[in-house]
């Protein structure tokens, strides 16, 4: 007769069950929408068809979640990669980035595929859920692993294994297919019924559920300015022969690492440069640049660094904070929770500043103010300013693309710049690198170096913080008359050497440690590299430390 062990899940309920049951047979769920997915077992992250040997604590985590999400996310990127071998075998699928709450990869044929072939993709997507062939865990001898990925000619596979110091890797199997994927699976195709992939020129669109509805996919929006900016970055990457974390480590590990920083921030400067070009160019017209983007995107030092191409150009770039026009704490809209919500719209005084704005731009002197956040009011300090015929203002804030910010101001007279951290560089052609990442762990360190703060309290705030990106940046993003990719193809080799340790203080016990352990892991692909040869103006000094713009 088998043993039995105690299981504990939400609320208190416990049972017991007998030794080596599965989690899936545990939480004794179905697998349709809004069903679990994963599961934590005592505080880590467990797929559901783990056996369990011993008393546990489970709770069921489903598409609500973000780990749900990305798991499913995971999930329907393999079934994508095996229908795609099932119809069109020799295929090799590529997994590029996200965009509009979808992720765009392209499939590289003998022939260029075409809308008929994405719907025919899309049919055998389904057959395989009907199918409901399994997810296979497999642990196998890393030579194993690098003899199967040669044998698919995977050199994306092989370069990323060449780096795991680990003598077995965990690989994934459905039917025939073997593959790698960086996180946790569903059990089978069975679980993966909502889901759409569209054609999107030259590739396609593999559309899913987001965090928050498993039932619905969230409603499709074109993006084509975003869209062409990833290009723009895929092409520098291709210019610096780095398209993934392997051959990336194989800079650092050969020291051309050195070429790769020096060239990295030559485009970043060229991109900058080209900017000013074209403000300068309208110099008649725009008399207003307008930055605005999400945390941590490295706003403040791009601001700075165009500023000095203008002058350059001869333009005289006077920096305008929007900080200085919140109104005073009694009178702050308040969120959810009641706390005055200083990322809201309403919490700065619209009217003066478009006031002051229309002032200056008739050639009229205006006091700037000035808010004391210790004090949470706006005051006076006879700070006056008024333009003249070269001079050009530098507004940067999250609110820089809405409209409403800037209402008494013509749009010809006004240059909008979206910048953000969008990251091309993926782990291998099968496992992307959200943006989302590099925007955290640049947070991560930052916040400490310069605040004192752990990497706990920035990991437990950050959903607050997207939830304002969601509501007061994203949304304006395609009204930009440019956007700045802000992410340096090498910046993870540096990051990891701050933000590991910082990751390591979190415990077991913490609402932060799965993110931290899923962030270590994550790092745990990159070789550290040598920062000695970033320029002082670089982005990334911004978060690390060392920068000329800073004290």
């Amino acid at each position: 007769m088998a043993g039995k062990i105690n299981i504990i899940l939400p609320e208190g309920k416990a049972f017991e069950c007998n030794i080596g049951t599965s989690i899936g047979d545990i939480l004794s769920t179905g697998m349709g929408p809004g069903e679990p997915v994963i599961a934590l077992v005592d505080g880590e992250v467990e797929e559901l068809n783990k056996r369990i040997h011993y008393d546990v604590k489970i709770s069921p985590i489903t598409v609500k979640n973000p780990l749900g999400v990305r798991t499913y996310m995971r999930s329907i990127t393999f079934l994508l990669i095996k229908a795609v071998e099932d119809v069109f075998p020799g295929a090799r699928v590529m997994i590029e980035h996200s965009l509009n709450k979808g992720l765009y990869g392209e499939i590289h044929y003998s022939r260029k595929i075409n809308s008929d072939d994405i719907k025919t993709i899309k049919r055998k997507m389904e057959e395989l859920v009907e199918e409901n062939e399994k997810f296979e865990k497999i642990k196998v001898k890393k030579e194993e692993a690098l003899r199967i990925f040669r044998d698919y000619k995977m050199d994306d596979k092989l370069r990323l294994l060449k780096y795991i110091d680990l003598p077995y890797i965990n690989l994934y199997k459905c039917g025939y297919l073997y593959d790698y994927f960086y996180g946790s699976m569903v059990p089978s195709t069975g679980y993966l019924k909502v889901f759409d992939i569209m054609f999107y020129d030259p590739g396609f669109i593999l559309r899913y559920p987001n965090e928050g509805n498993p039932f619905e996919i969230p409603k499709f929006k074109d993006l084509p300015k975003l869209a062409k900016v990833f290009k723009e970055t895929e092409d520098w990457a291709k210019i610096m022969d780095v398209a993934d974390v392997g051959s990336l480590n194989n800079k650092v590990n050969t020291g051309e690492i050195e070429d790769i920083i020096l060239i990295a921030e030559g485009l970043h400067e060229k991109k900058i440069a080209s900017i000013a070009d074209k403000i300068y160019e309208e110099r008649d017209k725009i008399k207003i640049i307008l930055i605005a983007g999400p945390s941590s995107s490295g706003k403040t030092t791009f601001s700075k660094r165009l500023s000095i191409q203008l002058r350059v150009l001869g333009l005289k770039p006077y920096a305008i904070s929007l900080d200085n026009y919140f109104i005073n704490k009694d009178n702050l809209p308040k969120d959810e929770d009641g706390n005055p919500d200083l990322e809201s719209i309403r919490a700065l005084d619209i009217e003066l500043f478009n006031e002051q704005l229309s002032s200056l731009l008739k050639g009229e002197e205006v006091e700037i103010p000035e808010f004391n956040f210790i004090t949470a009011c706006r005051e006076s300090h006879g700070k006056r300013f008024k333009m003249d015929s070269e001079a050009i203002l530098v507004i940067e804030g999250i609110h820089g693309l809405n409209e409403e910010l800037t209402s008494s101001v013509l749009r010809e007279n006004k240059y909008k710049i979206y910048i953000s951290a969008l990251t091309q560089l993926n782990i291998d052609n099968h496992n992307r690198i959200p943006t989302t990442d590099v925007r955290i762990l640049r947070r991560i360190v930052r916040d400490n170096m310069s605040r004192g703060r752990s990497a706990e309290t920035t990991i437990l705030t950050w959903p607050l913080v997207r939830e304002g990106e969601e509501e007061n940046i994203f949304p304006f993003q395609e009204e930009a008359d440019i956007m700045f990719n802000s992410t340096l193809v090498y910046e993870m080799c540096i990051l990891k050497k701050y933000a590991e340790h910082l990751l390591m203080e979190i415990k077991l016990d913490s609402e932060a440690y799965i993110e931290s352990k899923r962030l270590r892991t994550f790092l745990g692909y990159f070789i550290a590299a040598d920062e000695s040869m970033i320029p002082m103006n670089s982005i990334i000094r911004e978060f690390i430390g060392g920068s000329c713009f800073y004290e």
